[in-house]
């Protein structure tokens, strides 16, 4: 497996910086990801996609998948019909810039049922926010297709597509082979186990995730730094091996270090490193 790194996890400083340390650290790739503003957003041009891409290649940097957070803020479930226009176009965009980066998966959010760590008030009915999901990813499978990029459902806290059977079967109902699994290892911890996730996914993952996170604490304080939690990572190593995962492993870390902000990056790096069993 190739060892990567989220954009999200570095320091405020340019994206060129950042990718210089992500090197440093000895990172195979980024994770590059589509935020409202700064360097790289939605409306950012194919000129500027490709000078992001030349500034990675030239760290010799791999830029292999394209994250986005913005379905929180526009759900492809919300009860509001612009917003859904606005999110499947955002999807659209994404899958453009990721071809052009040539990123060969794109994280997506499946859609929210309630985020009640952005907007406790904003919720939609379950049913309705499954089917209108589904019928989404029906219909955004052919341009995923058409790019041959696939578009990795992200298992988030999101009251939504709560357990791997349900992430299965709602996989195999958009029936696509570019439609899957974005798999958070530490997304799972809070109310599961990660090797039960790899287990009935299989196949289906596209992307993995690695984060930590320690149940005592709980809610968001529960994610700290890799091997600092309660995932069992030989049993998730174990897992991904079992169903031939051998794709990318991302880390995303939460840049929370109040002084020498940059040492998560390496910290982190340092623990992937035991993790996949590299000297």
């Amino acid at each position: 497996m190739k060892k990567g790194i989220s954009i999200w996890s570095f320091p405020q400083q340019s994206l060129k910086e950042n990718l210089a340390l992500a090197k440093d650290a000895g990172f195979d790739g980024v994770e590059l990801a589509l935020d409202e503003t700064g360097e790289l957003t939605p409306s950012t041009s194919e000129r500027e996609l490709l000078s992001i891409k030349r500034t990675a290649e030239d760290l010799g940097l791999e830029t292999y998948s394209l994250a986005c957070a913005l379905g929180f803020d526009y759900p492809i479930t919300d009860d509001d019909p612009t917003v859904r226009a606005k999110a499947r176009d955002l999807v659209k965009r994404q899958l453009f810039a990721a071809k052009t980066l040539e990123c060969n998966s794109i994280l997506v959010i499946p859609g929210c049922v309630c985020a009640d760590f952005i907007d406790p008030m904003r919720i939609v009915d379950y049913e309705t926010a499954y089917e209108r999901s589904l019928e989404t990813f029906r219909e955004l499978k052919a341009d995923a297709e058409a790019y041959e990029i696939n578009i990795g459902l992200e298992n988030v806290w999101n009251k939504f597509l709560l357990s791997p059977i349900e992430m299965r079967d709602f996989i195999d109902k958009i029936d696509s082979p570019f439609v899957g699994s974005y798999l958070d290892i530490g997304n799972t911890v809070a109310n599961g186990y990660p090797e039960h996730w790899i287990k009935t996914l299989a196949h289906r993952i596209k992307k993995v995730h690695f984060k930590d996170y320690r149940r005592e604490a709980g809610g968001l304080c529960g994610f700290v730094d890799l091997l600092a939690g309660d995932v069992n990572y030989p049993a998730v190593t174990e897992a991904l091996a079992a169903v031939g995962y051998d794709d990318w492993v991302t880390a995303e870390m939460i840049p929370n270090y109040k002084y020498y902000t940059e040492a998560i990056i390496y910290n982190t790096s340092c623990s992937m490193d035991k993790i996949l069993g590299r000297k």
